[in-house]
């Protein structure tokens, strides 16, 4: 028993060296560059999966191998740890530093949650469009991370009002003799007093008219907060909220190119593969992946209402009666957290006229369906790019005003003597995740010594046999595995290990690259199933109303609906975007297949 105490301990150590040791005949047996850069490749892969290392840190082992099997020199390798997508990522991180700083987000959630009405499900719904609309911009973790604080004040005020509801319902039977009846208001009373003070637990409760009616007076107690739920109702519609803030908070960043990490890694490695192709940008990427995030959204939507609450459409589309007690407390919760925000502030307005110009830039940079803004720089081709314009207006950020800064002279007279920005370097460094930028370098190191090794080409290679199967399964393979691995690995170590295998593996059964890997990417952001897939699937999990049960059961629904509506998407609207069903001129000629 010590020593398998022991081995836990150290486990991370352990899993170390023996992956650098059992991996170790494979250069040494084989001696070929291939052979090097596979076994490099397959220990940063191990480390990554299995988290033995700090992800950034692993991100750094092709620094320190490459040059060591004389794969690629230090000063190439280094080179790859910093390209066009770390500048776009500063400029996409300088909008948001402001954007939470100022209180920007929280004022665009909860006008757009007052919209949609109060009625549950459209409530649900609008807290879903404004979480998913927040991650396009923002990152997935922050979005969660801002809009559960108010979905749980909501539940909270919910509950509670219906409680009181109730409470005063029963009140107006008080001449009634009827011992059941006072036994339920007895406790309904108690309910409500610990619902405010949060420190007492109810210890029994068991009364024979009491079960008789427990699908209105069940009293569940959640391990995680402590929280008292009345029903089974009020415990399922936590569970409902909660899980369409971290569902939509994902769904929402596929819908640009600049909403994950996952989005960005792909562009930069596809464009950094294929440089000739011009045919993936802020406008293009918005256009095929919008309507498969709104589908998915949608369903999402209506399997969680269906899984926890029921949908019962009369209730849903019901016009011109009064609302309910919930109805209201809902709608005065929502009301107040808006009115704490004050009226719109200067800097609330700059941010957001900022927001709006960087959005119309990246849109209308190269439209396809007309000339762009580019074309003013026509003259030098391909030089201005979505980062160019991310770096544009970041860089403002730090140079408009948002206030005057004064100080008292001696003398005691209040002087302005500077301004203070936007954001500060200080604020922008607390947000930029230099992690992420490592890990990605990390992988843009690693796809250079896959091709400079020749491991690409040989994968390539022995891939081509599967050529002789339909080209829908492949995708449909490839999509699931990377659905499947993306919930024990993270998002960008998953896209970064599989794009150098997928690229080949389309190149050599002679398909268009992009009708494999656009797939692949998207699939790989479909981290629904477990706690620990993804941040906003931890941070909702950390307030206690749901079990992993839970998620697995929710997950495994939302995973199938993302999975079918991208194959939906692969093989309609998306078609005549990037014209996938021919192999393009800008990606290598390998073979002599078309597509079965």
């Amino acid at each position: 028993m010590k020593l398998l105490s022991y081995i836990l301990l150290y486990r991370r150590l352990l899993l170390v060296v023996l992956t650098v040791l059992g991996l170790l005949p494979l250069p040494l047996i084989l001696r070929k560059k291939e052979a090097e850069c596979a076994y490099t490749l397959f220990v940063v892969a191990v480390f990554w999966l299995t988290e033995a290392l700090p992800l950034s840190v692993t991100a750094l082992l092709p620094g320190l191998m490459f040059p060591l099997f004389g794969i690629m020199s230090s000063t190439k390798v280094a080179s790859a740890y910093f390209k066009e997508f770390h500048l776009l990522l500063i400029g996409v991180i300088c909008l948001a530093t402001s954007i939470e700083k100022w209180n920007l987000h929280k004022r665009i959630a909860l006008r757009m949650v007052m919209m949609v009405g109060v009625n549950p499900a459209w409530l649900t719904l609008g807290f879903m469009s404004s979480t998913a609309f927040l991650s396009m911009w923002l990152s997935n973790t922050s979005t969660a991370a801002m809009v559960m604080p108010i979905v749980e004040a909501v539940a909270q005020q919910i509950i509670s009002a219906e409680a009181e509801a109730e409470a005063t319902q029963m009140t107006n039977f008080q001449g009634a003799s009827n011992p059941g009846l006072e036994i339920d208001e007895t406790a309904i009373g108690h309910e409500i007093n610990e619902s405010k003070e949060k420190t007492k637990s109810v210890s029994g409760y068991s009364n024979d008219d009491a079960e008789k009616n427990s699908s209105k007076t069940e009293v569940e107690k959640n391990s995680g907060t402590g929280t008292k739920y009345r029903t089974k109702k009020d415990h399922m519609m936590c569970k409902l909220m909660c899980l369409c803030i971290a569902y939509s908070s994902t769904i929402g960043g596929l819908t640009t190119i600049t909403g994950t990490s996952t989005n960005l890694i792909f562009a930069e490695h596809f464009n950094v593969r294929y440089p000739e192709c011009h045919c993936l940008n802020f406008g293009s990427w918005f256009v095929f992946s919008f309507p498969a995030a709104i589908i998915i959204l949608l369903l999402t939507w209506i399997w969680l209402q269906w899984l926890f609450l029921g949908f019962n459409f009369k209730e849903m589309f019901k016009c011109g009666k009064t609302r309910t007690a919930k109805e209201k407390a809902c709608a005065n919760v929502i009301k107040e957290e808006y009115q704490k925000l004050g009226p719109m502030r200067y800097q609330e307005i700059v941010t957001l006229v900022l927001f709006i110009i960087m959005a119309l830039l990246w849109f209308t940079r190269e439209p396809g369906f007309i000339s762009g803004w580019s074309v003013l720089f026509s003259q030098y081709p391909g030089y201005v790019t979505d980062s160019t314009v991310a770096l544009l207006v970041g860089l403002l950020f730090f140079l408009i005003p948002a206030k005057i800064l004064t100080k008292t002279t001696p003398t005691g007279k209040i002087v302005a003597f500077d301004y203070s920005p936007l954001i500060t370097w200080k604020e922008f460094q607390t947000f930029m995740p230099w992690d992420i930028a490592i890990l990605v370098g990390g992988g843009f190191a690693l796809a250079d010594g896959c091709e400079a090794s020749g491991l690409s080409k040989w994968i390539g290679d022995k891939l081509s046999p599967l050529g002789s199967l339909p080209v829908w399964l492949i995708i449909l393979i490839s999509s699931l595995i990377v659905t499947s691995l993306t919930e024990v690995a993270s998002n960008p170590a998953t896209i970064t290990v599989l794009f150098p295998i997928l690229a080949p593996l389309s190149e050599a059964i002679h398909v268009n690259p992009l009708y494999i890997l656009l797939p692949a990417t998207l699939c790989t952001s479909f981290a629904f199933l477990l706690p620990v897939a993804n941040p906003p699937n931890a941070i909702v999990f950390s307030y206690g109303h749901l079990t992993v049960v839970d998620m697995v059961k929710a997950g495994l629904g939302v995973n199938i609906v993302g999975v079918a509506v991208v194959m939906l998407g692969i093989s309609t609207w998306m078609v005549p975007m990037f014209d996938l069903y021919t192999y393009p001129s800008w990606a290598p000629v390998i073979g002599n297949q078309t597509i079965p």
